[in-house]
């Protein structure tokens, strides 16, 4: 029964670029529905993303011609912004550090010190940067000779974060757009936007990276614009 009821929220998702514009989404939906993307699995539980949902007449208004006035945009009852935070790793490393020791009752099990070494120690070594690009070359120089002696993770520079943290962040959106299927809506993730004019009008730092825009209303035939078609699935799965 479970599974059935997955494949129809999987087969009911799929990318509307023109919303009903008589048919309102209930301000409940978008809330449940980022509820749940924050619970979607992401590196070390670091968390590093922020969803900002574009909610007022006035910063709607202000979105739809950085979304380049496209009809997935101007249709939308709401907009989410789904952003990586790579530069929240420390305040985000010492909340779960903080999180494991308040659960430290007398001496703390082998697993809480497990814990405390990898946010005290682990998402430092593997985080930190510099100017000079020291941090990077110290993770490519452990990164090369342990891996001379067992499989071992690769670990680089701020190229590797980044993709870890739109990794992540894309996970989250991913729950996002499957809850509002299943709450029997429709969505258009978007990436045709002026990314530098987005970060202005949220007032995002340097570093913060919009991973993707999405659209949510309900769709319209108008808005699928052709059948769903996929490679043969024997042209990109295989067993090993």
């Amino acid at each position: 029964m479970y599974s059935l009821e997955f494949q129809n929220i999987v087969d009911f998702r799929q990318s509307n670029r023109a919303f009903n514009p008589e048919i309102e989404v209930p301000d409940a939906v978008i809330e449940k529905s980022l509820h749940r993307a924050v619970l979607a699995p992401n590196s070390s539980n670091l968390q590093l993303w922020e969803f900002h949902w574009i909610k007022s007449a006035s910063e709607f208004e202000k979105f739809v011609p950085l979304c380049l006035n496209q009809r997935a945009a101007k249709s939308a009852k709401h907009m989410v912004v789904f952003v990586t935070r790579r530069d929240k790793w420390r305040e985000r490393a010492a909340w779960n550090l903080q999180k494991i020791k308040d659960t430290i009752v007398g001496e703390p099990s082998g697993l809480q010190k497990a814990g405390i070494r990898y946010y005290g120690k682990l998402i430092p070594l593997l985080y930190a940067n510099d100017p000079l690009g020291f941090m990077t070359l110290v993770r490519r120089s452990i990164s090369f000779f342990m891996g001379l002696q067992k499989p071992f993770y690769r670990s680089g520079g701020v190229t590797s974060q980044r993709i870890v943290a739109h990794k992540s962040c894309a996970l989250a959106a991913q729950t996002f757009m499957l809850s509002v299927a299943a709450e029997g809506f429709h969505t258009c993730p978007m990436e045709g936007f002026d990314e530098r004019r987005v970060k202005k009008a949220l007032n995002l730092p340097r570093r913060a990276e919009i991973n993707m825009i999405i659209s949510v209303g309900k769709g319209t035939e108008a808005g699928v614009w052709w059948p769903r078609r996929r490679v043969p699935n024997e042209a990109v799965i295989f067993v090993h």
